[in-house]
């Protein structure tokens, strides 16, 4: 069974050797390593090319067009059954591919393979988001796994990145990758596809995810107000005419989504009075101060 790794690349010339060679020293060989690289400024793509391996199939984006561009460009590509993605700043331990196979080996309704991950990079950025990642796996170790977490993951993505998941190349076959926020493409896909397939979580740390100032997510800041989440269930629902009792999920998943959104403007607020009236704040990754 082959699978095919798809890795984006963007000015991360610090990282990708490491990646590259984190994808070829894998246990499992059967794979081909599909890099698209959308249109870097640093050296990144004289590192690519110093790779000689018959796995590598490397493209070169004329410009900047975007993850979502070059995602589904490589999905278009790929050949294996499965696709496995990797981010170009994270890592995967040797037999990450071998340990997601024999999973899906051993539960084929299972279209989603997805596993934990081991957290590493900046300190600051580490302590902000040490919370979240306590808080997704308390959620997900209550859960039994295969099932499908289609209503699992409405307000809060479970599969903690891109770098962690394998997923059967069938359930790419028309889907639409036109999601409002280019940064939140995997929450996207994941909440689409899981509506056909169910997905199995591995409790072991087989992604190590780097934890950073210039990830893609912190790049891209000035997104414009939308839930991509929540337009991706009004698009699963009008693509599937899904029954009416699906409205309530909906509604409520609008509602926390809402509350989130001013929780989080309230705590801008906070931060704009302290800093009017000269009161220190507390240092945040997310809020480059």
């Amino acid at each position: 069974m082959k699978i095919s790794v798809i890795l984006t690349s963007y000015n991360y010339e610090q990282y990708i050797k490491d990646v590259i060679e984190s994808v070829l020293n894998q246990t499992f060989t059967d794979f081909e390593l599909i890099i698209i690289d959308d249109c870097s400024t640093d050296n990144s793509v004289e590192i690519i090319k110093q790779f000689d391996d018959n796995r590598i199939k490397f493209i070169q984006n004329e410009k900047n067009y975007g993850l979502k561009y070059s995602i589904q460009k490589a999905v278009e590509l790929a050949q294996g059954e499965w696709i496995a993605f990797l981010e170009s700043d994270d890592l995967w331990v040797s037999n990450t591919l071998e340990t997601r196979l024999n999973y899906a080996n051993k539960y084929p309704d299972a279209g989603i393979i997805f596993n934990d991950v081991e957290e590493f990079g900046d300190e600051e950025w580490l302590n902000a988001v040490k919370n979240n990642f306590t808080r997704t796996r308390k959620i997900l170790n209550r859960l039994i796994f295969p099932k499908n977490i289609f209503y699992n993951i409405n307000v809060h993505n479970l599969i903690m990145t891109f770098s962690s998941v394998m997923i059967k190349k069938e359930f790419f076959e028309n889907l639409n990758f036109n999601t409002p926020i280019d940064a939140l493409l995997d929450w996207w896909i994941y909440i689409h596809i899981s509506y056909h397939t169910k997905a199995f979580y591995i409790k072991e740390k087989l992604t190590k995810w780097r934890q950073h100032k210039q990830s893609y997510i912190l790049r891209k800041k000035h997104t414009p107000f939308k839930f991509a989440n929540i337009e991706a269930y009004l698009d699963v629902y009008k693509t599937n005419n899904i029954s009416i009792t699906f409205l309530p999920f909906l509604i409520f998943t609008i509602i926390v989504m809402l509350l989130n959104r001013l929780k989080f403007y309230y705590i801008l607020l906070i931060r704009k009075i302290k800093d009017i009236l000269h009161i220190k704040k507390r240092k945040s990754p997310l809020f480059d101060d």
